[in-house]
């Protein structure tokens, strides 16, 4: 609530597009001082700073999705992305589910 406009309105958008596709019984929290979406440990991050926003799927997920990002200023594990465009909800989505069957494949070894 404490995140300037247009910002917020970014940020909301991306929570809600987190939402949407993590199971019902994921929780939010607050890991490493950013928003975070938790199923038995960590799914993904999210934060605005002063000049950016960023969204932290993982390395893996990052590696994995890297053609469709080259828009964006990215690194090992973040992705940053201007304070009022969020990143397209459709790649949001894909990534929160490839980083979903990263856990459950983690789950099963």
């Amino acid at each position: 609530a404490g995140v300037p406009e247009p910002a917020r309105t970014t940020l909301s958008k991306i929570r809600a597009v987190i939402r949407s596709v993590v199971p019902a019984e994921a929780t939010e929290g607050i890991s490493y001082g950013v928003p975070t979406f938790k199923l038995k440990g960590p799914v993904i991050w999210y934060a605005a700073f002063s000049n950016h926003c960023s969204l932290f799927p993982t390395a893996s997920v990052i590696e994995k999705f890297k053609d469709e990002l080259k828009a964006y200023r990215t690194s090992k594990g973040t992705i940053q992305f201007p304070l009022d465009k969020p990143l397209l909800a459709s790649l949001v989505k894909k990534m929160v589910k490839a980083r979903l069957a990263e856990i459950e494949n983690k789950k099963k070894r």
